[in-house]
């Protein structure tokens, strides 16, 4: 029997992002459920927990293990901001660590706002 050994790869990266993101996942249901924070406080404890270890370098080893399971929930938002910024700090000084994050984080602010103008026209509620 002949073994495709990129499919086995594929699938278990594949396995790795969907592990990874659920547990997020499932870290932001307890809190909802366990706890009296509301999922707004919840959002912004997650993007900031994704800034916070994305600055210390820690959330990288996530993306590198995880990809998209880690790059796709909040946690990689915030990640991405911080990213941004530090990579801006480098080149520009200071003033990139206020338009790093954006610069970083625009595409997919951008695309986020044409999907639900596309929805809003699409759709009749």
């Amino acid at each position: 029997m002949n073994v495709n050994w990129s499919n086995v790869f594929d699938w278990m990266m594949l396995l790795k992002c969907f592990v990874t993101g659920g547990v997020i996942c499932i870290i932001g249901q307890i809190l909802i459920d366990k706890t009296k924070l509301t999922p707004a406080k919840i959002l912004v404890i997650f993007v900031t927990a994704g800034a916070i270890l994305g600055g210390l370098g820690i959330y990288q080893y996530v993306v590198d293990f995880a990809g998209a399971g880690a790059t796709v929930p909040l946690t990689g938002f915030g990640y991405n901001l911080a990213k941004g910024a530090i990579e801006a700090v480098q080149q520009s000084g200071l003033v990139g660590a206020f338009t790093g994050g954006v610069k970083a984080a625009a595409g997919g602010i951008a695309a986020a706002v044409f999907f639900r103008l596309f929805g809003f026209f699409d759709f009749k509620t």
